[in-house]
């Protein structure tokens, strides 16, 4: 056929159908009855509205009409309260920065490690220093287990340079988490820009002081809020003038999400602490544009993908509201925001499903607009990454840029109905919980008293009972669990060793400093703890050009009385923990034993009246760990009885038909029983009328959708004698 006739064709049917007549829009009233009627009675919210751990009901559909009333509708990207982003042009020209974190004890692996890294793709530099560090202290002041524990070891201004050796920091941004404080690394990135000829004012990055954060994470400050507050405006002052293009504020929601929190209690705390920081440094003589225009903000990228997309473009919405509402300009009213993908939502068993969890929480990271991402290695939760897990992680930044093409979008959520009013409310919300902390005083004494850390836990525990009723899936955890599966071993560093290092290392550093050297880093401390002004920082710098340490500038710092901060910690931790125990125990029964607990499914009938309820009750056993006996359906209860106990399972479970039960159950029980007193029975279902019955004639539990599996698979291992 020619394309002459193709035409014509075509032609002829546009006059016979008239799409837009014959087929006329349906409006939300009618789609509305059509569903109800499809729901024949089960009333409409109950069924199709979903609620979230925000608060917010998830309507089934939205309209152009849901969000006709939002203002920032007409915002443009770049303009506005920047709901749409910071920039005018979005990622096309400068898209995010793949910022990963490596989190190794020594500074020649930490080296080594960001050299591949940066050659594979990585554009951007991020320095945790370890635990002992980021206390203020040096490695011969800590402990084992603190020294070299969750990031580089730094003590010196020469560990810092094998750190960073043969890194071109003019070329790749650098992002430090200093913990409490940031005067030490700063004075030290500072010091070796200056041994190196490198002109500071061409440093691009951050090095974040989050002292709420910290204090958060860990339930303690070691010196006074006045001291830190005092520190972090010297820091922020001398970068303004040297270091013009270093962030030196940090505002971590991080902490936050890996307590459990929700998108909304991330955001609303992490805006109060923002808003404590701002009136804190501005009594220390900061203007609003200083502070705000030095502040990056850190927030964890959860499961939820569009709740993760509404909660960055409010952050950035609420966040120009309140600088505006300070006098602050437009620059400072950017919020800048750095992204991690989820810890709290990683696993232990089955985690090559964390490349999954991480994908779809960095896609959702960029469609917010971050202005930096770091993906976590899929094995994270199992001690430190290797190189094929890094490259993993680096390189789902670089499919979603460089194949995705990602980065040539701006703003792919705008205009969309379900974001758009998502947004809303997220920010309605988190608005809410900000009022509430500053009605008690702001974020340091909401800490204090305790708010947080009770909001978080009550959030937190609707989600443990979600889980442990597997309303709410984690994938290999709670649902899909590979009982077959062993653990991946975990790859700890041998911190005693590493701590033995670190001491002979500093020892030796120590020996070689002249007395003549000594006398000058004396004459500078007294300066640095009494905070000289602008001096502070340049007192700093050359305390470790003449062989001072990281520690002992904190260590002046405190010279004086001091008053350290004690609060209620939050409880870190990760989702899946809670079936991960039964694991664990279940493996260290097995090492002990040579086997894992057996269970046996009583399978009565035929196919067609076992199988539902089979299925149902392997996936949930296997969940705690046990190794499944599913054999074909048996004709008779007696049958049943001999091959359970020939199996040697010490649990059994009937599966069958809430029909069938009144007639099976109680010769299986009782045959079971009397033959082992101790076999635990299950019945696979919850016939309302039937339960009393069936628990007298000795079932021992049920299961069920909707039963809780933590506590039933417990008591049955603390039964079967795998639980202590």
């Amino acid at each position: 056929m020619s394309d002459n006739s193709l035409i014509n064709e075509d032609t002829k049917l546009e006059k016979v159908l008239n799409l837009h007549s014959d087929f006329p829009p349906p409006t939300y009233e009618e789609w509305r009855s059509a569903a109800e009627a499809g729901l024949k009675g089960v009333p409409f919210e109950k069924a199709l509205v979903t609620p979230t751990y925000e608060g917010i009901n998830l309507q089934p559909i939205y309209c152009k009409k849901d969000i006709a009333h939002l203002p920032h509708l007409e915002e443009k990207p770049g303009s506005g309260y920047y709901s749409r982003g910071t920039k005018v042009e979005g990622f096309p020209g400068h898209s995010w920065e793949i910022c990963q974190a490596i989190k190794y004890s020594l500074p020649e692996e930490f080296n080594r490690a960001l050299k591949l890294d940066l050659q594979k793709g990585q554009n951007a530099i991020y320095l945790v220093p370890d635990i002992a560090t980021r206390m203020g202290l040096d490695a011969d002041e800590s402990e084992t287990g603190k020294v070299g524990a969750d990031g580089v070891s730094l003590s010196t201004l020469g560990e810092i340079a094998r750190a960073l050796q043969d890194i071109d920091l003019e070329k790749y941004p650098i992002h430090v988490d200093a913990g409490f404080q940031n005067l030490p690394m700063l004075a030290g990135l500072a010091a070796l820009l200056q041994s190196e000829n490198k002109p500071l004012k061409q440093i691009k990055g951050s090095i974040d002081a989050d002292p709420l954060g910290f204090l958060a994470a860990n339930g303690q400050l070691p010196t006074s809020w006045k001291v830190l507050c005092s520190r972090m405006a010297a820091a922020t002052n001398w970068a303004a003038t040297n270091m013009p293009l270093m962030k030196t504020i940090g505002v971590s929601g991080v902490p936050y999400h890996n307590a459990g929190a929700s998108a909304v209690q991330e955001l609303g705390f992490a805006l109060a602490a923002a808003v404590e920081y701002i009136d804190r440094l501005r009594d220390e003589g900061l203007t609003i544009d200083q502070i705000a225009g030095n502040m990056r903000f850190t927030f964890a990228i959860g499961p939820f993908f569009f709740m993760e997309i509404a909660k960055l473009r409010a952050g950035r919405m609420l966040w120009a509201k309140i600088v505006e509402s300070y006098g602050g300009g437009r620059e400072a009213q950017k919020m800048i925001i750095h992204g991690v993908t989820s810890f709290y939502n990683q696993t232990q068993y089955d985690p090559y499903v964390n490349m999954l969890r991480t994908t779809t929480e960095t896609f959702s990271a960029v469609v917010g607009s971050v202005d930096s991402l770091q993906a976590n290695p899929f094995d994270e939760t199992l001690g430190l990454p290797d190189e094929f897990s890094r490259r993993v992680a680096r390189n789902t930044q670089i499919v979603l840029n460089e194949e995705a093409h990602l980065g040539q979008l701006i703003d792919p959520a705008g205009g969309s109905y379900y974001v758009e009013q998502l947004t809303a409310e997220a920010a309605q919300k988190a608005w809410a919980l900000f009022q509430k902390i500053e009605k008690r005083g702001g974020m340091l004494k909401a800490l204090q008293e305790g708010f947080p850390q009770n909001e978080i836990e009550a959030a937190a525990e609707l989600r443990r009972k979600d889980l442990a009723k597997r309303k709410a899936i984690i994938v290999g955890t709670n649902s899909f669990a590979d009982v077959k599966e062993k653990k991946p071993e975990t790859r700890t560093p041998d911190y005693e060793q590493i701590y033995k290092l670190r001491i002979q290392q500093l020892k030796e550093q120590e020996e070689a400093l002249s007395r003549e050297i000594h006398g000058k880093l004396c004459a500078t401390l007294p300066c640095v703890a009494g905070g000289c002004g602008d001096e502070i920082v340049q007192a700093a710098i050359d305390t470790l050009t003449t062989g001072g340490s990281l520690g002992m500038l904190s260590g002046a710092w405190k010279i004086g009385p001091q008053t350290p901060i004690t609060i209620k910690p939050l409880h870190l931790h990760r989702a899946a923990e809670i079936f991960e125990e039964l694991r664990d125990a279940v493996a260290a029964y097995e090492a002990k034993t040579g086997a894992k607990p057996k269970l046996f499914l009583a399978t009565m009938g035929p196919l067609s009246q076992h199988k539902a309820r089979a299925d149902f009750s392997r996936g949930f056993f296997e969940v705690g760990g046990f190794d499944v006996i599913y054999p074909e359906g048996f004709e008779t209860p007696q049958a049943a009885v001999d091959a359970a106990l020939d199996s040697g399972a010490p649990a059994v479970v009937i599966c069958s038909t809430d029909e069938t039960y009144p007639e099976l159950v109680p010769a299986i029980t009782k045959g079971l029983k009397a033959k082992n007193p101790g076999i635990q029975v299950v019945l696979a279902g919850y016939p309302k009328d039937q339960v009393e019955t069936h628990k007298q004639t000795g079932i021992d539990s049920f299961i069920f959708l909707g039963a809780d599996a933590v506590a039933i698979l417990s008591d049955l291992l603390k039964k079967i004698g795998v639980l202590s």
